[in-house]
């Protein structure tokens, strides 16, 4: 009898929902993490039964070098954008310790700038700024995550572009390279691979998911980095998500939704190469 109980309340429990969370997480970012995580990423999650403080550190273009010289002498640069309950407020000339010391963080994400993102000597500071944010955290658990971002549209033409040759695929592929190379030694628990999501989306949709050759477009492009987010933040499955907003179809969103599970799975199996 005994056994038949445990067997029952095994099997109900397993078809329970995962537990609510209430994840706050900061990314010291720039452009790229503004497109990724301040529009689309809190209703993804709040559809999910999840409830997400957002926190993004911004400087437009600001590399790991500049994130670690501004800490260190807690420069007040910044625009500290923040989301809470869906509601979106910025606050100007902010410097870099007090936006950490803001809140618990839960997680918080690095990342570098976009033209330096497959240079492999850019990543020198790396190490010395993930310890240096560390000593200012105020929750002793939080975790660091890695924002891998994304390679340009194939035609973009930019300076920023020439030392990838002016070619998505090997810009892709240098990124991949450069972090393959760079965050074993730095001590990052999870990589958010907007990166991949992005190029499988492109594979479906089309090179279409830039607005001006190297940021996300508002709608694709953006809603796609939101759902590889959400996933690795919350630890759901993204696909079937009941969120997107009305400039994206049913069947776009599908897409999009698709292509972040997909990276999500492809990264954590060490896989990468979409070409």
């Amino acid at each position: 009898m005994k056994k038949i109980v445990f067997f029952l309340l095994f099997n109900l429990l397993a078809f329970l929902p995962l537990q609510a969370k209430v994840i706050k997480v900061l990314a010291i970012g720039n452009s790229f993490s503004q497109d990724a995580m301040e529009q689309y990423l809190y209703e993804l999650a709040a559809a999910q039964g999840d409830s997400l403080v957002i926190g993004n550190a911004f400087i437009p273009g600001c590399s790991i070098d500049k994130h670690y010289n501004n800490l260190r002498n807690n420069k007040a640069d910044y625009e500290y954008r923040k989301v809470v309950g869906g509601v979106r407020a910025v606050k100007k000339k902010m410097g870099l310790r007090a936006i950490i010391r803001d809140e618990q963080w839960d997680i918080i994400t690095l990342q570098q700038a976009s033209h330096l993102s497959g240079i492999e000597k850019s990543y020198s500071k790396l190490p010395q700024l993930k310890r240096l944010v560390q000593s200012y955290t105020t929750n002793l658990h939080v975790k660091f995550m890695w924002h891998m971002t994304w390679a340009y549209a194939e035609e973009f033409s930019n300076e920023r572009y020439v030392p990838y040759d002016n070619n998505q695929r090997k810009m892709y592929s240098m990124i991949v390279n450069t972090m393959l190379n760079v965050l074993p030694s730095v001590g990052v628990s999870r990589v958010i691979p907007s990166g991949i999501a992005i190029q499988l989306a492109r594979y479906r949709l089309g090179d279409i998911l830039n607005r001006d050759g190297y940021h996300l477009s508002y709608t694709l492009g953006r809603y796609t980095a939101a759902c590889t987010w959400c996933e690795v933040l919350t630890g759901r499955i993204i696909d079937g998500n009941r969120y997107r907003p009305e400039t994206i179809s049913a069947e776009e969103a599908t897409i999009c939704q698709e292509a972040a599970h997909e990276a999500v799975f492809m990264q954590q199996s060490g896989r990468y190469m979409v070409f």
